[in-house]
């Protein structure tokens, strides 16, 4: 068992941290303050705290600062990656608990107000600059991507599919090489995706320091209130597919699917 198995195994063990994540899956965004009321006055703030350092650390749970607030959001990736490693290896010596959350990640419908902003992350052992190539040189981005070769600079980025049809094309907001890249995001290979308005990703690269070699890469999709259809296109397992393709690429040198 990897280390990051043995977080991910750990951080499911308790109760508490089960609940908490059940909470980020009925709605993500919620701050300390808001998820520690449903555990009032058996648990006080701090150690509802406690046990969401636990989940982020096994990468479960994701941060981003608001203001003066931090917002948590349920990362599902980790899932994906136990799942395939154990659920599907050991079918027949099942865990309960491994088998309720994966139920509850892909059988729940997700309202639309938690589609509007969707956030995951995924520890990868590479380099900044290995990671940003990835993200913006086509022939890299072809052999995770579903076959999309995606080029990004300053300006804009464009996808095209394996066909040469366009796929994607809006303008860079961020263009900061190894760090951040954010651009618009319009899924033009669906008419009906590409009649709704322009959504926007961001792409956070930032050096583990903790675990030397390894950066946690981290995807936020937003600006997707007016798009319902792109918004479930993406969501789940959309992302998830893409995230732990990228990773098992520049792991290993090969994708887990094409």
């Amino acid at each position: 068992m990897t280390d990051d198995d043995a977080a991910v195994f750990k951080a499911l063990a308790d109760p508490t941290r089960r609940r908490l994540l059940d909470l980020l899956l009925e709605r993500g965004g919620r701050t300390l303050a808001e998820l520690s009321i449903p555990f009032e006055p058996e648990m006080t703030r701090f150690g509802v705290m406690k046990h969401l350092r636990v989940l982020v650390e096994a990468g479960l749970v994701a941060v981003r600062p608001d203001g003066r607030s931090t917002r948590h959001y349920l990362n599902p990736v980790p899932i994906r990656e136990v799942n395939r490693r154990w659920m599907d290896k050991y079918v027949e010596q099942r865990a309960d608990t491994l088998i309720d959350l994966k139920r509850m990640l892909e059988d729940t419908p997700m309202a639309q107000t938690q589609l509007a902003t969707q956030l995951y992350q995924v520890f990868i052992r590479a380099t900044p600059e290995k990671i940003w190539q990835a993200l913006t040189d086509p022939e890299v981005s072809k052999e995770y991507f579903h076959g999309a070769r995606i080029r990004a600079d300053a300006d804009r980025m464009v996808s095209h599919g394996p066909d040469g049809d366009v796929w994607g094309d809006a303008p860079v907001e961020v263009f900061d090489p190894p760090r951040k890249l954010v651009y618009g995001w319009n899924s033009l290979y669906d008419p009906a995706m590409a009649a709704e308005p322009t959504s926007r990703v961001s792409f956070e690269i930032v050096p583990d320091g903790d675990h030397p070699g390894v950066c946690r890469l981290i995807v936020v999709h937003d600006r997707l209130d007016g798009s319902p259809l792109t918004a479930e296109s993406v969501s789940g397992e959309g992302w998830m597919f893409v995230l732990s393709n990228l990773k098992s690429y520049l792991e290993t040198g090969g994708a887990l699917a094409s």
